[in-house]
């Protein structure tokens, strides 16, 4: 049974994955790693990221740092169930440099929509404390919202029509 990850496991696991980087890249934390690290959670499930370039030494390493340190790991992000900005790596905010690995949260603003997308009441909370912190705003998540729109046709799951109405809801219409 692998254990839950905080501030500090985390940080175990980049150093780790650090360590095993063959190449230069960057592995982009996302969902419950955020709300860990920015500190709004104590610990999170699993550790979602999405590696950039894809490294087969960081693909093979994974699973026994799962193991070694008893981890959940999830190669997932915003990207796999919304459209993102074009600009979303600029947008990702340094965390740490581990190796030949830069780390990073994904794109805030991304991961808030598609926390809002999926409407569960943890992802919903989370959005509320990204609100509260400042890390997002209500306007620039609409702002957003309208980047990608045209977009939605590419992630045929989702109904726009009620991605606006869960984005008013999530974040008051003004």
């Amino acid at each position: 049974m692998r254990r839950l990850a905080d501030a500090g496991r985390m940080r175990d696991f980049m150093r780790a994955l650090g360590r095993a980087a063959a190449a230069p890249g960057q592995a982009f934390l996302t969902g419950g790693a955020t709300a860990v690290l920015l500190g709004w959670r104590d610990t999170t499930v699993d550790i979602d990221l999405k590696l950039v370039p894809d490294q087969d030494a960081l693909l093979r390493a994974i699973p026994a740092l799962k193991e070694s340190l008893e981890l959940n790991v999830e190669l997932a992000a915003p990207d796999d169930f919304i459209p993102v900005h074009p600009s979303w790596m600029e947008r990702s905010a340094f965390i740490v440099q581990e190796g030949l690995l830069t780390f990073r949260h994904f794109d805030l603003y991304a991961q808030a929509l598609s926390k809002i997308e999926r409407g569960h009441a943890q992802d919903l909370a989370d959005v509320q404390n990204m609100l509260a912190a400042e890390l997002v705003t209500r306007d620039e998540l609409r702002e957003y919202f309208a980047e990608i729109e045209p977009r939605l046709y590419r992630y045929p799951a989702i109904d726009p029509h009620s991605f606006r109405n869960a984005l008013d809801r999530a974040i008051g219409q003004h």
